[in-house]
């Protein structure tokens, strides 16, 4: 076997149209594109959207909402998750993340432990952000909330 001899399987390529080679190609002397009009010019055709002046869909209908670029987006983890570490333990986003218990958020500004749960454990948790229920708790149990 060659490299010339080399050729796609059977039924994985389509011949091309050849446009505008007879009548009987079915394709000849208009090439598919009937008579006259816009469809029939070169560079003929209109954008996508375009309702042939009428106001288009995307513009009657109303806009809502507003996308707040400058927002800080926090990956969040409540008190109920912490309480399955081991007391005295050191906590902060990647340690969390090794043990599999957040996601890191695209354009994460950091951790923000939230107050939703219970904490027995005294632990040190640091993270950028705290609830003030979620502080308290974690003073409360002995622990440390450091923000950084």
């Amino acid at each position: 076997m060659r490299l010339g001899d080399l050729s796609p399987a059977a039924g994985a390529t389509t011949a091309r149209k050849r446009l505008g080679r007879g009548i009987g190609s079915g394709l000849g002397k208009t090439s598919g594109k009937g008579h006259k009009g816009q469809w029939a010019r070169s560079g003929g055709g209109v954008r996508p959207g375009f309702e042939g002046g009428q106001m288009p869909l995307i513009r009657r209908i109303p806009k809502r909402g507003f996308n707040n670029h400058f927002r800080k987006v926090y990956s969040i983890v409540n008190l109920s998750v912490l309480e399955g570490l081991e007391a005295g333990a050191t906590v902060d986003m990647a340690t969390l993340y090794e043990k599999g218990l957040i996601k890191i958020v695209k354009n994460s500004v950091g951790l923000k432990v939230l107050g939703n749960g219970t904490l027995t454990k005294a632990l040190t948790v640091k993270a950028a952000s705290f609830s003030a229920s979620a502080k308290e708790a974690i003073e409360k149990a002995g622990g440390k909330a450091e923000q950084i």
